[in-house]
């Protein structure tokens, strides 16, 4: 009888065990997962009661907290922007329709404590047991708020995106989109339809709420030089000294390839370095370039960068592009590029080659980090509602694209370009400035895709980046897109004294 007594005793302090375990892994672990379903309608009536945690900027700005509403005798908890759209792309919204864009959608595990940290847990279950509202942990971002706001303030009635990365950490210091929007406008009356309407002239087909930093794909132009002149020092095949002859085009399946024609010089250079090439952005050089490497080849070295992955930051997938070749509206990975890919013209950025502005500021963070490329973040750490660490981000090495050697031989080719060739509208006095200009052509007759890419200062770089402006007439990138780069890089790095950094 005892026996049996025993066994039931055992059996039912088993089956207690595991109701315990159950309910607290669905109410604790899991509840991260029911949380970030939109779908989950107990769970989106539940998160009103949650007091989100807010979002702040590296030096403290508030870009995200909360507004108490009384409803029906309870206290619910509603999203307020008091940075008016302050890095809009990058924090997103959180509405009364649950609808979630950015770190908002993200991070919504954190926001509202349904992680599944120890320490957030425990907090969690007691705020449940006394019946205490429950708190989300706050974020802080790597994002420097005097920065961002320059950033938007230059991009202001244009059209594209600027990109701004420590480039021995990955942390993201700015990232801007225009147009942008203010997001405390989407649940007032009449406010997403005015949101949509408040598109700049310059742009073409897509809304404010369009995330160009990650999503926006251009033709990289010139820009994408860069990598070829990465493959071929990589390759061993050519050195910074190499020679070339430039009668002013290249010849390709027959047909003559052209210069571009940039204002800065003239289209016929003749006999030239690899140096000069990139210093002077001679299409005819990269094309023969490419043709011997071969597009694979190329292709390859863009993958060494990140081209064909989504863009590794803290916004939700179906914001992010992966970089590459695209057939139409589908991205291209070519299994015989020998056949399927004109080299030539991908060595200096054209064929049917798209990048976002996020993927060309890590090309530039590579070469500026002796060859290696740290995963870019914008989350810089989350702490619990008594300030208590929950996640620290950390630097992560994301890739290693070029040698070493190869990465200090482009650095001073693209100084060169800075100092005395296409990209000289972003000196700065006492400033070594390293730099990549990018002029795409688009399907209007002398309107053009403006970029540029850049670190400084040269000799210790703190700052890696690039910036896109879409649709601008006679507009090559040294022209619009260098000054706004230089304006930029002058906020955010100290004066030189004495005509040195």
């Amino acid at each position: 009888m005892n026996k049996q007594i025993s066994r039931l005793a055992l059996f039912s302090l088993v089956m207690l065990t595991a109701l315990i375990v159950a309910t607290t892994y669905w109410q604790s672990w899991a509840s991260a997962g029911l949380a970030d379903r939109q779908d989950n309608a107990i769970q989106r009536v539940a998160q009103f009661k949650v007091k989100r945690g807010v979002i702040r900027t590296a030096d403290g700005t508030l870009v995200a907290t909360n507004k108490e509403v009384r409803r029906g005798g309870q206290t619910l908890y509603f999203r307020r922007y008091p940075a008016k759209g302050l890095a809009a792309h990058i924090v997103g919204y959180s509405t009364q329709g649950r609808s979630r864009a950015g770190l908002e959608r993200e991070e919504n595990s954190y926001l509202t404590a349904s992680n599944a940290n120890l320490g957030t847990v425990v907090d969690r279950l007691t705020d449940k047991v006394t019946g205490g509202t429950i708190v989300g942990n706050d974020i802080t971002l790597t994002i420097n708020t005097k920065a961002q706001r320059l950033a938007e303030s230059l991009l202001r009635g244009k059209c594209g995106a600027a990109v701004l990365l420590n480039p021995k950490t990955g942390a993201v210091i700015a990232a801007a989109s225009s147009p942008t929007y203010d997001p405390n406008l989407i649940e007032t009356p009449n406010g997403y339809e005015k949101i949509l309407r408040s598109r700049t002239g310059a742009c073409t087909g897509t809304s404010p709420l369009f995330n160009r930093i990650t999503q926006g794909l251009y033709a990289p132009g010139s820009t994408f030089k860069v990598v070829t002149a990465a493959a071929a020092l990589d390759s061993g095949i050519y050195k910074p000294e190499s020679r070339f002859y430039d009668p002013g085009y290249c010849t390709e399946y027959g047909k003559k390839v052209r210069n571009a024609g940039n204002p800065e010089a003239p289209e016929q250079f003749g006999h030239v370095s690899l140096v000069t090439a990139l210093e002077h952005s001679i299409n005819a050089v990269f094309c023969n370039i490419g043709i011997r490497l071969g597009a694979r080849r190329v292709l390859e070295k863009a993958k060494d960068f990140g081209f064909y992955s989504l863009p590794p930051l803290e916004v939700p997938g179906d914001a992010r592009s992966p970089s590459g070749l695209y057939n139409g509206s589908k991205v291209f990975d070519p299994k015989d590029p020998a056949s399927e890919v004109d080299p030539g013209r991908l060595a200096f950025g054209q064929e049917r080659l798209l990048t976002t502005p996020l993927q060309m500021a890590m090309v530039a963070a590579a070469v500026a980090n002796d060859g290696v490329l740290m995963r870019p973040h914008v989350v810089q750490e989350v702490r619990g509602p008594g300030g208590k660490l929950v996640k620290r981000v950390r630097a992560e090495k994301y890739s290693q694209p070029m040698k070493r050697q190869t990465a200090a031989e482009l650095e001073e080719m693209m100084v060169k370009a800075v100092e005395s060739g296409t990209g000289t509208a972003a000196q700065i006095p006492g400033i070594r400035v390293a730099g990549k200009t990018g002029t795409a052509e688009t399907n209007r007759d002398r309107v053009y895709t403006a970029w540029f890419v850049f670190f400084a200062p040269a000799d210790d770089p703190k700052v890696a980046g690039a910036v896109v402006v879409e649709n601008q007439l006679n507009g090559f990138g040294g022209k619009v897109s260098a000054p706004i780069a230089k304006s930029l890089m002058e906020a955010i790095l100290p004066p030189a004294r004495n005509g040195k950094p």
